[in-house]
């Protein structure tokens, strides 16, 4: 089995890069992208493991992102984690309605990698 597919979505390219970086270390391939509109369609195309997505973006924001991942049979079933600067509870229930697997702040690449293994875990469980 190949590595896991990992799609980064955060609108500020600093980010990307330096996450695209960590998650290629840990050895998750790695697809970006840079808006909501574009995590849809490449949800929709290269079909990650996982997708993780920043809240707070311009244009869709990452709870409406969720909401129509969630809501399209060709991804439903993609994990999402939510993460976002932003430290009020309500952006993590918020998260969570849409059907977000786990919110975590940033900064966030100790977090992000745990939550990324605990989800895979729990997948390959359920799977067993």
């Amino acid at each position: 089995m190949g590595n896991k597919k990992i799609l980064f979505v955060d609108d500020e390219p600093m980010i990307s890069k330096i996450m695209q970086s960590r998650l290629k270390a840990n050895h998750f391939d790695v697809e970006t992208a840079s808006n909501g509109q574009e995590a849809i369609e490449k949800a929709k195309t290269c079909k990650p493991d996982l997708i993780l997505l920043d809240i707070l973006m311009p244009v869709m924001d990452g709870y409406e992102v969720c909401r129509r991942l969630k809501s399209d049979p060709v991804t439903c079933l993609i994990p999402v984690i939510m993460f976002t600067a932003c430290q009020d509870e309500e952006f993590v229930r918020k998260a969570m309605k849409t059907g977000a697997e786990d919110v975590i702040n940033k900064p966030f690449v100790a977090e992000l990698l745990e939550a990324i293994h605990k989800v895979f875990e729990k997948n390959s469980e359920e799977a067993a």
